[in-house]
């Protein structure tokens, strides 16, 4: 039995269903809903090309789905992605080959000129990147925390002079502030493609308005009245918690602000009932891994990023 591939259909609630099972089964570490799938077909920029690829065998199972598309906030044109997944009981059908083919098909027809992917650090999943051939990069971690039972630390009992905490939700009026901060401190990001990005109503579509994101459990970190930190919170609406971003401004790094976030954000999470906490961190990135293990997470999984140059001016076989 082989499988074919085709796009998700957008307007058949079943089918993103039948992708948020694969996602969850493949990589049980990240949140996913079938809104949050059909979302991001919805909102996606027409420059990021974007496509949600199935696989499905012959008798109508979904056996895999990949994303796959163009890093259109890059600098540095043609830097293309694409995240497959397989259900781990489809496996030997061919559905991960024909993904990859067809994702590749995609991004060099739309001009892409390097593919990057995430390949769970497991020997199956690096060779079968490594016989398509895809090289090794960076690697980051996946990190889990049981909100329901181990204590969290608590807030400071005051906060430092002209320091605020707030919850995203009170910027709704206005988030532009909130956008500038998250625009800084991507720039800081450690990754393989540089993000730049200054289209404010681009940001408000796929990020302000991403259902996942939960403005009330997000919190965000004043001096002076003035943006300083923040970390973002995705939720899956009934027991899953996700740090989608923290960042700090480089005027205000040095004072335990990403700290205070997280606490009061995680602090708010399992007093709404929420009761796992996942996280993830580039392996080189070490502060925010401190961080991170001071709050109690523990690495639950580890990812490496493959790159691979595409044929130009053909269809990669």
């Amino acid at each position: 039995m082989t499988a074919t591939i085709r796009d998700l259909r957008p307007n058949d609630p079943d089918d993103a269903e039948s992708v948020v099972r694969v996602r969850r089964s493949a990589l049980p570490f990240m949140i996913c809903t079938a809104s949050g799938v059909a979302f991001e077909l919805a909102s996606a920029h027409p420059d990021k090309r974007y496509r949600i690829l199935v696989a499905e065998t012959g008798d109508g199972r979904v056996a895999g789905t990949a994303q796959v598309g163009i890093a259109y906030t890059s600098p540095e044109p043609g830097q293309g992605f694409v995240n497959a997944y397989v259900d781990p009981d489809l496996r030997g059908l061919g559905a991960g080959r024909a993904l990859l083919r067809a994702a590749e098909e995609h991004l060099a027809a739309e001009g892409g000129t390097d593919a990057y992917a995430w390949v769970l650090d497991e020997p199956a999943h690096r060779a079968f990147a490594e016989r398509a051939g895809y090289r090794a990069s960076r690697s980051a971690h996946f990190l889990r925390r049981d909100l329901a039972g181990a204590g969290l630390p608590a807030l400071p009992r005051d906060l430092p002079a002209g320091v605020e905490l707030r919850p995203g939700s009170a910027f709704a009026a206005d988030p532009r502030p909130l956008f500038e901060a998250d625009a800084a401190a991507s720039l800081d990001e450690p990754g393989d493609v540089v993000t730049e990005f200054d289209d404010y109503e681009d940001w408000l579509r796929h990020t302000w308005n991403h259902p996942y994101l939960d403005r009330d459990l997000t919190t965000v970190v004043l001096v002076d009245g003035e943006v300083a930190a923040f970390t973002a919170a995705h939720t899956d609406g009934v027991t899953r918690y996700s740090s989608a971003m923290t960042g700090t401004l480089r005027a205000f790094r040095g004072r335990g602000l990403a700290r205070l976030a997280k606490s009061d954000s995680l602090l708010r999470a399992r007093a709404a009932g929420y009761t796992e906490a996942f996280t993830g961190n580039d392996t080189g990135n070490a502060p925010m891994l401190a961080v991170n293990t001071w709050f109690g997470y523990e690495i639950c999984a580890t990812e490496t990023r493959f790159t691979k140059r595409l044929p130009q001016g053909e269809n990669p076989r």
